[in-house]
């Protein structure tokens, strides 16, 4: 988790941000948008994801762990989820595989963009770089398993038609990608710290530089404007959510492609902090934000999106087609051989890059 800042926080872009959004959600709500309060909207939108999670950072740093890693996680899934529900309701029978597009592409980009991005930037820099392979692995281990129960099972699946889970199964899935998720967390910030924790070349456990902790009244200021950005981008999403369609559409691209744009958007935190974290030699914790989120979007968008179901009336396609089921193996028995050494070369950051524009190409051109 990035270390928060301490100042004031009413002087900043994080402040002006969501409320800017805010105000441009009253003024814009139910109304026909024009293509330059698209484009504004969709601006004042990504500025409050980005506000969201600064302000999740800074609550997290002042309350400490486990609770800290939990606040920014929820904070992102409710972004995630935000946006998925959205889009599925404006978009009826034809949205009903946007959540599996949106979580696979999550894991592809965490998996393979952040985490490829992330030992490519630090091997050019550093030559070679060190992490510590139980707690990468540990993290490697849980999303594969989540990322398997959740959307490849169903494929395969018989009590009901198609690549979906029937209601007991679908109940099963989502309480079972929560268990896995709290054990995790339990494990990364209580049990096994230190599995988690930067290391040198030579192995040995670093404690990476944190800042002060914010005082009370600046972490109460940051839960507030937390909250104001959280309800402005559930409603610049509904805003922005035909304009999103209608261009994906307009340029001749599948609608499982709205997927990956709500995932790009939804990661652009962790993206810039985790390559931050890279470039002064703490791969771990670039590897931590990187499969870290890929097990929040798992394990707490999909017991949320089950949920939801309860009041969304279209079916919930889980299931991946073949493309996506070869690109998941590839990624994880990729990301397996990344992470045993416990240290990476360029080489590999850039065999994942590579997966991460195969992932990028075939979601535009299947």
């Amino acid at each position: 988790m990035a270390a928060a800042r301490t100042t004031n926080p009413l002087l900043t872009w994080t402040t002006f941000a969501p409320l800017g959004a805010l105000v441009a959600l009253a003024l814009t709500w139910g109304r026909d948008l024009n293509t330059a309060l698209v484009v504004v909207v969709a601006l004042l939108l990504a500025g409050s994801v980005l506000a969201s999670v600064h302000h999740a950072e800074v609550v997290a740093h002042r309350v400490g762990e486990p609770f800290g890693s939990l606040v920014l996680a929820v904070a992102v899934t409710v972004i995630e989820v935000a946006l998925i529900l959205t889009l599925m309701i404006s978009g009826g029978k034809d949205s009903a595989s946007l959540a599996r597009d949106t979580v696979f592409a999550a894991v592809m980009i965490t998996c393979n963009g952040i985490v490829g991005l992330s030992l490519f930037v630090g091997a050019r820099r550093y030559g070679l770089v060190s992490f510590n392979a139980e707690g990468a692995g540990a993290a490697l281990a849980t999303v594969t398993m989540l990322a398997a129960l959740t959307m490849v099972v169903p494929t395969f699946t018989t009590s009901a038609p198609g690549p979906v889970f029937s209601g007991v199964q679908l109940v099963f899935a989502a309480v079972a990608s929560l268990a896995l998720y709290a054990m995790f967390v339990s494990t990364q910030t209580v049990r096994h710290r230190d599995f988690f924790l930067p290391v040198s070349d030579e192995g040995e456990l670093l404690e990476d530089d944190h800042a002060q902790p914010p005082t009370n009244r600046a972490a109460w200021t940051s839960l507030g404007l937390l909250l104001v950005s959280l309800v402005a981008v559930v409603g610049l999403a509904k805003v922005e959510s035909p304009a999103i369609e209608s261009g994906v559409a307009a340029a001749g691209l599948p609608q499982s492609f709205v997927g990956v744009v709500i995932a790009l958007l939804v990661l652009l935190p962790e993206t810039l902090a985790a390559v931050r974290a890279a470039g002064r030699n703490r791969l771990q914790i670039s590897l931590n934000l990187g499969l870290g989120s890929a097990m929040a979007s798992i394990g707490l968008t999909i017991p949320a999106i089950t949920i939801a179901t309860i009041w969304i009336d279209q079916p919930l396609e889980l299931g991946l087609g073949p493309t996506q089921m070869v690109l998941l193996a590839l990624t994880v028995v990729t990301a397996v051989l990344t992470v045993v050494p416990g240290r990476a070369t360029r080489l590999q950051g850039g065999v994942h890059l590579v997966l991460m524009a195969a992932f990028v190409f075939l979601a535009i051109a299947p």
